[in-house]
């Protein structure tokens, strides 16, 4: 079984009762809301990789205000040529404000839309676990940075 881990940053933006969110568009086409944010670059910096992530999905320049906690989920997902991944992703989440820019939709990216929804509105959207995630780190704030929340749902790559 191969190894794989996946160390990503994401920002959960509150505005005025509202959350950003940007639909990620899975493989098989499945749609579901998800925190601006994704995997960071080899040799960058999880605070540089949730700013540039959150502007190329959101166009908004967001800046992380406070580091909310991790989230560390693995799980196993078949691989081509009938052989298994043993993925182990690690996810940094922000709090994250935005300073700048106008919302717009990513293109060529992995979503296909950003958005703000009402917070009461979010449990009924179609959403990776990842976005629960980041509301009860926002909402509780945790002195070890890390929520008691089952691993997310979401499929590797996803988040």
């Amino acid at each position: 079984m191969r190894e794989e881990l996946r160390v990503a940053a994401y920002a959960v933006v509150v505005r005025d009762g509202r959350m950003l969110l940007a639909r990620w568009v899975a493989g098989d086409g499945t749609r579901r809301w998800t925190l601006p944010g994704g995997g960071m670059e080899h040799g960058e910096d999880p605070y540089d990789t949730v700013v540039r992530e959150a502007a190329e999905e959101t166009g908004y320049t967001v800046e992380p205000v406070a580091l909310l906690g991790l989230d560390s989920i693995r799980r196993t997902y078949p691989r081509p040529l009938g052989t298994h991944a043993d993925f182990h992703g690690l996810r940094v989440v922000y709090e994250g404000r935005v300073t700048g820019g106008d919302l717009r939709h990513e293109t060529n990216g992995s979503t296909d839309m950003a958005a703000w929804h009402p917070l009461d509105a979010v449990p009924d959207l179609p959403r990776v676990g990842l976005v629960d995630v980041g509301l009860r780190l926002w909402r509780e704030r945790p002195a070890q940075g890390r929520t008691t929340l089952p691993a997310a749902d979401t499929p590797a790559g996803s988040d």
